[in-house]
């Protein structure tokens, strides 16, 4: 998965880049991650076919939900801004599990194998403090893959939207896919963001008790 990353240059003070780790899957029409390449919170999404971006390129653009969706966003303190497929976010990174636009409505288990070194390429150089997966499909692929809770609880998406867990050294917030939210989804996800944004969130560890000297060593 590094060997994507070899030779890249990036920026890491940029707030708001596009496609910051050059990343180019084998494939026409994709959507990059963009966002802040120091973020401390990390929105997941499945593929662009059903979390849109193919106009933009910016994650979970040009769909019907996508305004209520960054509202949201903004509402909770996520986000300072968003419009115009720009997406003004100092402390969040938007990516894909599957970056490229799938040949079927629903890619098989294959294609999103073959995808996922650039999804965790991503994920790695960014290292949130928090992944927020939206849908059911990324929720399971976080928790199967980041947690050890259980896969299935991702199919409770209205039981578990908005509600943070603990994760293998991330706290992780599921989001119920925008397209399904009802009245009340929009307001349970902005007031758990406030109340996050509000805690000590950050996943840190001390790894100074393993060098020889008593000074900290703090690692996300």
């Amino acid at each position: 998965m590094w060997a994507l990353l070899q030779g890249v240059t990036v920026d890491f003070l940029a707030r708001n880049a596009h496609n910051p780790f050059d990343i180019h899957p084998l494939c026409e029409q994709y959507v990059p991650g963009y966002g802040a390449t120091t973020a401390d919170f990390h929105v997941i999404g499945d593929h662009p076919g059903v979390h849109g971006g193919l106009t933009t390129g910016v994650p979970f653009t040009d769909m019907e939900w996508s305004e209520q969706f960054f509202d949201t966003l903004v509402d909770g303190g996520l986000i300072e801004s968003a419009s115009d497929g720009r997406i003004d976010a100092p402390e969040t990174f938007f990516s894909y599990l599957h970056m490229c636009l799938p040949e079927t409505a629903v890619p098989d288990q294959r294609s999103y194998d073959e995808m996922e070194p650039y999804f965790d390429a991503e994920l790695r150089a960014i290292t949130a403090h928090v992944l927020l997966p939206v849908g059911e499909r990324a929720t399971r692929y976080v928790f199967q893959e980041y947690s050890a809770i259980p896969a299935g609880e991702a199919a409770e998406m209205d039981a578990i939207h908005a509600r943070d867990r603990k994760g293998a050294g991330w706290l992780i917030l599921p989001i119920k896919d925008p397209a399904e939210w009802d009245d009340d989804d929009g307001e349970r996800l902005a007031a758990e963001l406030k109340a996050l944004l509000a805690s000590d969130y950050q996943q840190i560890s001390d790894l100074g008790r393993f060098l020889p000297d008593s000074d900290p060593y703090f690692v996300r």
